[in-house]
């Protein structure tokens, strides 16, 4: 494990913090693998409903350390970048983003992999791949033209203009954007209320606005066959007696 990645469970939520402020929270190659074991054992943990993912001091992540970076002896899928990214892509735990300061890179295309992000007034989004004479990465090539349009993310991805805060909301980057020191009490009380809802529902909800897009019929087929399951399962039976009781 990486001295500069902490990692605390509250409850049922897990808290992935980057802690290497004075470098920006730059990441390296064991902070990679750090992050991936990390989220490899909350998948594992059934007991989990969230992640959390933020940084310390003034940034959530200025991006890749370039330096460790080019150190990568073998850059291929299973270089620790990417396999960071691969598990990251393929959780069924929510997770949540709580972004501060700079989100450069990687720092940004983390997101879209997230379920829920929260930003402080002061966040700033930049995707700087065309300066360096890279090529987007974390499939953003794919997801942030989805997410927030062509237009949008071609500035983003050819221009690498940077985006404030209040864009990022505009654009549907973000859920919501509050001041900086609030953010980490409404990352919490989000996760708090995530954790109150049954995991096993939570798990398979994300599993199925994850999957590829399909037809409409397909869709409520494959969705007809969780409810199913979902329908008989301890968790399920227990909040739907706590609900009735409630309401009798």
């Amino acid at each position: 494990m990486s001295e500069f990645v902490n990692v605390e469970k509250r409850d049922a939520v897990v808290w992935i913090r980057l802690n290497r402020s004075h470098k920006k929270n730059a990441l390296t190659q064991d902070m990679y693998r750090a992050m991936t074991a990390a989220l490899q054992d909350a998948e594992a943990d059934q007991s989990v409903a969230a992640v959390v993912l933020t940084g310390s001091g003034d940034s959530f992540t200025a991006g890749n350390d370039l330096n460790d970076f080019l150190a990568i002896e073998k850059l291929d899928d299973s270089a620790p970048p990417f396999a960071f990214l691969y598990t990251l892509s393929q959780l069924s735990v929510p997770v949540i983003a709580a972004v501060h300061g700079l989100s450069i890179g990687i720092g940004t295309t983390i997101l879209l992999h997230c379920d829920l992000v929260y930003a402080s007034s002061d966040a700033q989004f930049s995707l700087p791949f065309i300066h360096l004479g890279l090529v987007p990465e974390a499939a953003s090539s794919l997801l942030l033209p989805q997410q927030i349009g062509h237009l949008r993310a071609a500035e983003m991805l050819l221009l690498g203009d940077a985006i404030n805060a209040s864009t990022a909301l505009t654009y549907g980057l973000v859920n919501r954007v509050v001041a900086a020191d609030e953010l980490e009490a409404t990352v919490a009380e989000v996760s708090t209320e995530l954790a109150k809802r049954p995991v096993a529902g939570l798990r398979a909800a994300k599993r199925l606005m994850k999957e590829p897009a399909e037809p409409v019929a397909d869709r409520i087929a494959r969705e007809a066959k969780v409810f199913a399951k979902a329908l008989v399962s301890p968790e399920a039976k227990a909040a739907i007696a706590a609900r009735m009781k409630k309401k009798s």
